[in-house]
């Protein structure tokens, strides 16, 4: 099915979700992949669906949500194998535009050295770019290129992008427990999205069976401390991590606030005091967090966090 939704997405509102490319035909073969194993390794492009048929079928999926009263916050591109695979992808966006949505495209960035797909990509509004490793060796290890790929390429390729592109710029890391979750990796990933300047760097982590049973998420203080390292050189980032509930939306309720802020990010214990001051609260509350496993506390550099749990798979 080309087009679902729409859903609800952290990064994105509500999202009509257009799966053009068949599964699983990529330029990666990630070992953490939740798709799942790559069926097709390519780096050519091709058509896949014809744009006026992909127009036709977004635009029926538009109307029927119009009528029912759902909203659409954006169209995003989010196949099941790499998007800029999709050669009509240009065109394909530009016939959407009549729909007046925002459009996204969430790609893995492995074709963005190419000039045809970066115009291809400055029609949309709002991109990610995924960007695991700036090591070739840990890049090799965790998203398994294909052979003809360089990541020199794929770097210099992002910061050309970066330059030129008008909409929003994000990027999204997985982090898999010691391969690329190091302090090190995180000083590395930092010099590189300093010089990016993504409007938001998404820090995600594998939450569902991944293509190598063995892979595993970072421990909770590995991943504060990846956290802390690229927030001391990089703006906006964020966890990226599914959780139950409603962790994004700040309320009144202290309780609720503690859960929606440390989903994004730890949060100091000074930061958790003057919050629970604010609102004339009880430290009570993160007591009986802590002992529901709805908060973990945590400590680095001598410095004591809270934040959330990482879902268990």
């Amino acid at each position: 099915m080309p087009v679902f939704g729409p859903i609800p997405s952290r990064r994105l509102g509500r999202s009509l979700g257009l799966n053009m490319i068949p599964p699983k035909i990529c330029t990666y073969a990630c070992i953490y992949c939740q798709v799942g194993s790559t069926i097709r390794m390519q780096t050519r492009r091709e058509a896949f669906i014809e744009p006026e048929r992909l127009f036709r079928e977004v635009e029926e999926k538009v109307s029927a949500a119009r009528a029912s009263g759902e909203s659409i916050d954006y169209l995003t591109f989010v196949p099941d194998g790499e998007p800029t695979l999709e050669r009509h992808l240009r065109r394909q966006m530009r016939l959407l535009r009549d729909l007046e949505i925002k459009i996204a495209v969430i790609t893995n960035a492995s074709l963005i050295w190419r000039e045809d797909v970066r115009r291809d990509l400055r029609e949309a509004d709002w991109v990610s770019l995924k960007v695991d490793a700036v090591d070739a060796s840990t890049w090799r290890h965790v998203n398994r290129p294909h052979r003809s790929l360089q990541l020199s390429w794929i770097m210099d390729g992002m910061l050309d992008f970066a330059a030129e592109f008008e909409g929003e710029l994000n990027t999204e890391t997985m982090l898999v427990r010691d391969l690329n979750d190091s302090p090190a990796d995180a000083g590395q990933l930092a010099e590189f999205l300093a010089r990016l300047a993504p409007e938001r760097a998404y820090l995600s982590v594998p939450t569902r069976p991944p293509a190598e049973a063995w892979v595993q998420p970072p421990t909770e203080q590995a991943l504060t401390a990846f956290y802390q390292k690229l927030s001391e050189t990089v703006r906006g980032v964020e966890y990226l991590v599914s959780y139950e509930g409603n962790e994004f939306t700040s309320t009144s309720d202290v309780e609720d606030d503690l859960l929606s802020i440390t989903a994004v990010h730890p949060m100091r214990e000074e930061a958790v005091r003057e919050l629970i001051s604010r609102t004339q609260a009880d430290w009570s509350i993160v007591e009986r967090l802590l002992e529901r496993r709805l908060l973990l506390k945590t400590e680095h550099e001598h410095t004591t966090f809270y934040t959330r749990p990482l879902p268990r798979r």
